[in-house]
């Protein structure tokens, strides 16, 4: 038999084996090894200055509220210097651009830098194809950096737990709500979805706009936009707010709206006039800070016949509300993803 002669092996034999999923992930981690790299020492310097923080922060919480005479100057230092040192983290917003820096870098780059010097041509090559090429990439990316910035919500969650504290009342100090915009966005479960959103929403701006440049300021632009609806429209009507006339509603509640009424008839809305609080109340004791705390004030108003209504959210919902911004948020990165994988596979050139 001569080589002329020799039988040839099927078509199908000649074709490229499609690389497995495993296979596909060690290259997946070879080839974005420094941006997950960058990611790791981004999110371990960030987590160690937290932690440093707030091991200060809870001793000094811890002396505030020892402190014995509640009501004397050394107190009310230790409180002012515990209220102090929630401007360090700035009520959270510092870690707001934490989902938007790897929506941007991360995400967007992901396939628009391949898209932007056609090295994708090559990759198509390899045994990935289209489809199975874009989804590994997202998708295992898209988990990972989720999983890191969910461990930087835990660690946020314990920076903050003594500004949630009931204690709070004893040393007349504000008790922050878990609600309040700029911390419910960064704890454990809804940061997660955060930045899987934005990783998502940077993979699709990145096939769009197939450069690097534009895909990370329209990552930037849309991701802006959705926390601010997300923030000031959606949540809050996640669920029903609860209405009460008491007084007594928690600190720690996500208050919507107060409205005073006297006589049957809305007198004022939102926080009682100053005029009206030095006629009727000038000579209510004050606090610990020297100033009188609102509790104060608002019964003082309600024996003068007026009567608070508020319409809030509990904090027992905080949960139930992570949950329903998360479940949307993660079928928002779904769609988004599959949008991404549908235009690699039909429309990538």
């Amino acid at each position: 038999m001569t080589t002329l002669t020799v039988s040839v092996r099927p078509e199908t034999d000649m074709r490229l084996r499609p690389v497995p999923w495993r296979r596909m992930a060690w290259i997946i981690w070879r080839q974005h090894r420094i941006a997950l790299g960058g990611v790791a020492a981004f999110m371990g310097a960030l987590a160690l200055y937290v932690w440093v923080m707030g091991l200060r922060l809870h001793q000094a919480y811890a002396a505030a509220y020892a402190c014995r005479p509640a009501i004397s100057s050394a107190c009310a230092d230790r409180i002012n210097s515990l209220i102090d040192m929630n401007h360090v983290l700035v009520g959270g917003y510092v870690l707001q651009a934490v989902p938007a820096l790897i929506g941007a870098f991360i995400g967007a780059p992901v396939l628009a830098r391949e898209l932007e010097t056609g090295t994708f041509r090559y990759t198509w090559t390899q045994g990935f194809g289209r489809w199975r090429w874009a989804l590994a990439k997202l998708v295992v990316l898209a988990v990972i950096v989720a999983a890191a910035a969910g461990a930087i919500g835990l660690l946020f969650s314990w920076y903050y737990q003594p500004y949630f504290s009931t204690a709070n009342q004893r040393l007349e100090l504000s008790q922050l709500s878990p609600f309040s915009p700029g911390l419910f966005d960064l704890r454990a479960v809804a940061i997660a979805a955060w930045t899987m959103a934005a990783f998502t929403i940077g993979s699709l701006a990145g096939m769009i706009a197939r450069r690097v440049v534009p895909a990370i300021v329209a990552t930037l632009a849309v991701y802006t936009g959705l926390a601010v609806v997300a923030a000031n429209v959606l949540r809050q009507h996640y669920l029903t707010p609860t209405l009460t006339h008491s007084l007594n509603v928690s600190g720690d509640a996500w208050i919507s709206s107060q409205s005073w009424t006297k006589g049957g008839t809305v007198a004022f809305t939102g926080r009682p006039p100053d005029e009206l609080l030095r006629q009727l109340c000038s000579s209510v004791p004050g606090g610990p800070l020297g100033k009188p705390s609102h509790g104060t004030f608002y019964q003082c108003l309600a024996q003068h016949g007026y009567t608070m209504w508020t319409r809030y959210q509990p904090a027992s919902r905080f949960w139930t509300f992570q949950w329903i911004e998360a479940s949307w948020l993660v079928a928002l990165s779904a769609l988004l993803l599959a949008g991404t994988v549908w235009l690699v596979h039909h429309k990538a050139t």
